[in-house]
């Protein structure tokens, strides 16, 4: 049986951690900042950990 292949488009939008759990990047930061307040978009910075629930399923698409 060949092996799986990761899905690229997943593998670009997440990074594992050095302990092997998920990171994603936030929502709310591409565009139309402008309404929002620079509280919020400080706060959108950075990266946020990927629920338990979803991790399953991107772990199926070899991320």
């Amino acid at each position: 049986m060949p092996k799986m292949k990761t899905h690229k488009g997943a593998a670009k939008r997440f990074k594992r951690t050095g302990t092997g759990k998920l990171r994603r990047r936030q929502a709310n930061k591409n565009h139309i900042l402008e309404k929002k307040s620079p509280k919020r978009i400080r706060q959108l910075r950075g990266d946020a950990p990927v629920a338990k629930a979803d991790e399953r399923n991107l772990r199926d698409l070899g991320v």
